[in-house]
């Protein structure tokens, strides 16, 4: 007979704040913290999503989109959030229009020409990705044809794309795109200790150790350091969780030996 089981694999939807703080104060050995601490904690699992963000990609936050491409334009801005400015327009795959907020950065570009307006084929040529030194260096960047090569400048509140060549009125018609790959950034807290947060289910547990380190080092610091080397073994094993696998193929190598 099997087992009876709940059926259920939502806890991390369900986990919320509150639940996460409350955990990574035990971890610490504190219980029944309320007021200051419960705002430390939060601005704390803030710093901490930060803190992921440097750590490298994570693909739980790759997304894509298609920008609408605009005649004779140099850079496409993506903002911070809507307080900041508003986004260049885009389009997904499926020809909805949407605006992206919330860019960390952008790996991949390429000018995407479809056959028709709602989709169909496409051709997309790859464009290269080039460093702010290689772009300077170009004599007139004003030149129009098609967009072959971007440049990704990161600000505080906005991520702009600047590509070259811009595109020319054929470039621009209206069935291309710029398709792009980005790193979105993790969502902050929030207010509502009811929330769960942006993270899957693959790195809830790093997330709570995560926070137990920042909070020992504010509540327990003999702690700190026991609660660190927890948290980077955890976050290790989550990060190589969260690669995508790809085929991997082994080719042996031909080996005769000398016959005399």
């Amino acid at each position: 007979m099997a087992n009876t089981t709940s059926g259920s694999v939502t806890f991390d939807k369900t986990y919320a704040i509150d639940d996460i703080i409350a955990e990574a104060y035990e971890r610490i050995g504190l219980v029944g913290t309320a007021g200051h601490q419960l705002l430390s904690a939060k601005r704390s699992l803030n710093l901490l999503f930060q803190e992921w963000g440097n750590r490298g990609l994570h693909y739980w936050e790759v997304a894509n989109t298609n920008l609408t491409i605009t005649q004779g334009q140099q850079v496409y801005t993506i903002y911070r959030s809507s307080a900041d400015g508003t986004s260049d327009a885009g389009v997904t795959d499926a020809g909805v229009a949407e605006t992206i907020y919330g860019m960390a950065d952008i790996s991949q570009c390429s000018y995407r020409q479809y056959n028709n307006s709602t989709g169909g084929t496409q051709a997309d040529a790859t464009m290269t990705k080039i460093d702010r030194s290689t772009y300077a260096a170009f004599a007139n960047k004003k030149v129009e044809s098609t967009p072959a090569q971007f440049w990704v400048q990161r600000f505080i509140d906005k991520t702009t794309l600047t590509i070259y060549p811009t595109a020319n009125s054929t470039a621009a018609g209206s069935n291309n795109k710029l398709a792009i790959w980005y790193t979105k950034r993790i969502e902050d807290v929030g207010d509502a200790y009811t929330n769960a947060t942006d993270v899957p289910y693959r790195f809830t547990g790093c997330m709570t150790t995560g926070l137990a380190f920042y909070l020992a080092q504010k509540y327990a610091p003999q702690r700190a350091q026991e609660m660190k080397l927890y948290y980077e073994d955890e976050l290790a094993r989550a990060l190589q969780e969260d690669g995508s696998a790809s085929s991997a193929y082994v080719t042996p190598k031909a080996y005769y030996p000398a016959i005399t």
